[in-house]
């Protein structure tokens, strides 16, 4: 494939891109408490540079202290934050790279908690995710923000920035003002479609005023809201016309507001490159470039997307989280040395609302984030390196030790790697975590893992090997719950049935509400069986991130599975199981076949015999204790890097 177009540059005003690949605007909650620009979120940025990216946007800088969405995000109401952009700047610059900031207001999308006060308005209308009452915005105050959005341009030109993005998509206050989903006000700024435009067209006006005519603005929009009364792709062609006309330089073409956030950030439910068809419907409407975004995640995608039209340049997201390093791997022809972002969402967004984490990564690639306290260096010092297990964890310090320099063996019991990513694979939409295992085994061949696969691995194996160090990576195995009647022949475990080991009846019984029995659960309703969810919890499906859980949930009611919450199995029986809810006793009958899914539990009998007998031990993943392949993912590239 002829990939040539992608480093092709194109020009935006008087700003020339070196090639179309763009690393979009994405919150990442890593500057600086006060605002300012940390060393992480340096870091974060020079990694991008250096892998080849032709624009970067750095993301939602806040030109007002009302304007905040998250914690730590990057400002610029004030001189105070020039410095520490400049030393951004200038430190992406050197790869020869361009750089925009996007210049951002959250309006309602915030709460007291982040910003100290009654979130602000077109409208006093609450978001539908945040349900905070706004304040309804004065016309003084209106127009005070449109001069804030000036000046906020002004300091990005001074700190270096090679362009300015004015945020208009996701629901943030400038698309407040645009949409009748948001914007109820009857004066001059509301109203009819004109009025409703009157604020982003001011914004733009102001900047161009205060920058000087040369100075490309950038202006990006959610072609679809996909709320009901939000603007739609049609309306929003007549939006762009505006925008081109007001003085942007370029349009970038997102979609959603925070009420349809499985769209702005979409899982692996939605496929790649989604919003490609509405960027090539404004593209149409306008004389200046278009920037395309929605789940690009493919070079050939990426081809398509500029000879076919419907872009520009092309915004890949979170799979410039996976991987800084695309354009690069792409002039090289290292197509399988990508790291593929799997769309799981768990490490991104999952991690920035999160209130344990807060800090964006990614969970294919752990180094996302933490670029400064996390590299693939020589090791001092090459060591013999044993790894039990072939799941996520361990082939994700396989192939980190290998680079490193060291001689890694690793045993998996299967007949091929993958672990639990390889069970979760089979499930609707959970085909992308075949591509993460694809990536770990690619790179652990490329840099010399000895696979020893179809061989438990066992303490005599292993101390034969004379090791330096060994990796347990040896998962955990499904859970099986100490009830009367669980040695029936019909009961089987979701494990069993997801690698069609086990075959179930038409009608079946699924004990256990969480990811791994409601994805059994959809997989059986998608081939045609009656299906039953019982679960302890008042809800299913706790345990997915939002996103994910929107379309999962989604397809199980079509699907028409019945879903049993706050009920508690209590007995087993020939056809079913006895069950108890809100103090009453329940009889599940009829039923083919009985599928256990209530968790798991740690497989690591390998550590006790192997304490005390290796210099170096390590136990990492659901081994340790059962829980998420991010936590793995994480481990195993941990102790890697200190090997």
């Amino acid at each position: 494939m002829d990939f040539k177009i992608l480093f092709t540059p194109v020009q935006i005003g008087h700003m020339v891109v070196p090639n179309r690949f763009v690393v979009p605007p994405m919150g990442t909650n890593l500057a600086n408490p006060d605002g300012t620009v940390s060393e992480e979120f340096i870091d974060y940025w020079e990694a991008r540079a250096r892998g080849g990216w032709g624009l970067l946007i750095v993301e939602i800088t806040a030109i007002d202290p009302l304007g905040k969405a998250i914690p730590y995000q990057p400002c610029l109401w004030d001189d105070k934050f020039i410095p520490g952009f400049k030393k951004l700047v200038d430190t992406v610059h050197r790869y020869g790279a361009k750089i925009a900031v996007q210049l951002h207001h959250a309006g309602r999308q915030t709460t007291p908690q982040i910003i100290g006060q009654q979130p602000v308005a077109p409208s006093p209308v609450p978001c539908l995710i945040s349900k905070e009452m706004p304040r309804e915005l004065s016309v003084s105050e209106v127009y005070e923000l449109i001069e804030k959005f000036g000046d906020a341009a002004v300091r990005a030109r001074e700190a270096g920035f090679d362009a300015v993005e004015v945020h208009g998509a996701h629901g943030y206050l400038v698309a407040q003002f645009m949409s009748q989903h948001s914007n109820k006000r009857v004066d001059e700024f509301g109203g009819s479609f004109h009025n409703r435009m009157r604020f982003p067209v001011e914004v733009i006006k102001n900047i161009r005023r205060k920058v000087g005519g040369s100075y490309p603005i950038i202006f990006r929009l959610s072609a679809d809201e996909k709320v009901t009364g939000g603007r739609t792709v049609d309306e929003s062609r007549a939006a762009a016309r505006v925008i081109e006309a007001a003085g942007a330089d370029a349009l970038h073409v997102s979609v959603g507001v925070y009420g349809s956030m499985q769209y702005i950030v979409p899982p692996a439910d939605v496929p790649p490159g989604f919003i490609l068809s509405d960027a090539e419907e404004i593209k149409k409407a306008v004389s200046v470039p278009v920037i395309g975004v929605g789940r690009i995640n493919d070079p050939v995608l990426a081809v398509d997307a500029i000879l076919s039209g419907k872009a520009d340049l092309v915004a890949w997201g979170r799979q410039s989280l996976a991987d800084p390093e695309v354009p690069n791997k792409v002039s090289a022809g290292l197509i399988e040395d990508i790291s593929p972002c799997i769309a799981c969402n768990q490490g991104c967004i999952g991690y920035i609302f999160n209130p344990e984490k807060m800090k964006a990564t990614c969970l294919v690639n752990p180094f996302c984030g933490r670029e400064r306290r996390m590299k693939i260096e020589p090791a001092g010092r090459k060591k013999k390196v044993i790894i039990v297990g072939g799941g996520p964890g361990g082939l994700e310090a396989a192939w980190i030790a290998a680079a490193r320099g060291h001689n890694v063996i690793l045993f998996e019991k299967e007949n091929v790697t993958g672990g639990q990513f390889r069970v979760g694979a089979i499930a609707p939409a959970k085909q992308d975590l075949a591509k993460a295992i694809n990536f770990y085994t690619h790179m652990g061949k490329k840099y010399g893992v000895e696979y020893r696969l179809g061989v438990e691995a066992n303490a005599e194996q292993i101390l034969a090997e004379n090791p330096d160090a060994v990796i347990i990576a040896t998962g955990a195995a499904p859970n099986i719950p100490d009830i009367s009647g669980i040695d029936n022949p019909n009961i089987v475990t979701s494990t069993e049935v997801l690698l069609g080991i086990k075959v179930p009846g038409a009608k079946v019984l699924i004990v256990g509400g969480g990811m791994v029995g409601c994805e059994t659960a959809d997989l059986l309703g998608e081939h045609g069986h009656e299906v039953t969810i019982v679960d302890m919890l008042p809800e299913i499906a706790t345990d997915v991130q939002d996103s994910v859980r929107y379309f999962l949930l989604k397809r199980l009611m079509e699907r028409k599975i019945a879903i049993y919450t706050n009920t508690k199995v209590t007995e087993f029986i020939a056809d079913g199981a006895k069950a108890e809810k809100d103090g009453k006793d329940m009889l599940f009958t009829g039923f083919d076949t009985i599928i256990i899914a209530v968790g798991a539990k740690p497989v690591n009998n390998l550590r006790y015999e192997l304490e005390g007998k290796v210099p170096e031990l390590y136990i990492i993943g659901d081994a340790l204790e059962a829980r998420k392949a991010i936590d793995a993912i994480e481990e195993g590239a941990s102790v890697a890097i200190k090997l």
